[in-house]
């Protein structure tokens, strides 16, 4: 605890307080209700609307933008920006699918490639083969004889 909370002159000042709220209270309320003050209200924030719209009819007049046309300008530019890095995340993707390819493309190159050379050495197996049947057959012919 602090040693504010333990004060005694703070004790007695609390209702003193609350009166002093309740009085302000009161007070506002009736200046609310006051047709005087409720028309002084309407004329000021009539004459604010009026001088609003001056200022921006004055600025379209020297051809400078009020602060609302700032502020669709930058919307529209958040607007752009987010579509562009829409069409970036896009591209993005298309440029890895293609390289995708590209590599598979390669690979395919590279596989006829073996494929041709296994074929190559599957017909000098079959040479070699045949001319070493024909050398066995050749061979034993002239052993049988």
């Amino acid at each position: 605890m602090s040693d504010h909370d333990d004060d005694p002159a703070r004790d007695g000042a609390r209702p003193l307080r609350r009166q002093g709220e309740e009085v302000i209270g009161r007070i506002a309320q009736e200046l609310l209700q006051s047709p005087v003050v409720t028309g002084a209200l309407s004329t000021v924030f009539e004459t604010r609307e009026r001088a609003t719209r001056a200022q921006e009819l004055a600025m379209s007049a020297l051809n400078l933008p009020s602060a609302a046309d700032i502020e669709r300008l930058t919307r529209r530019v958040r607007s752009v920006a987010q579509r562009i890095e829409g069409l970036e995340d896009g591209l993005d993707r298309i440029a890895d699918r293609l390289e995708k390819v590209a590599s598979t493309s390669a690979l395919d190159t590279r596989l006829t490639a073996i494929e041709a050379s296994l074929e190559r050495i599957e017909a000098a197996l079959a040479a070699s083969s045949s001319s070493l049947g024909a050398t066995s057959a050749d061979g034993d012919q002239s052993g049988d004889a």
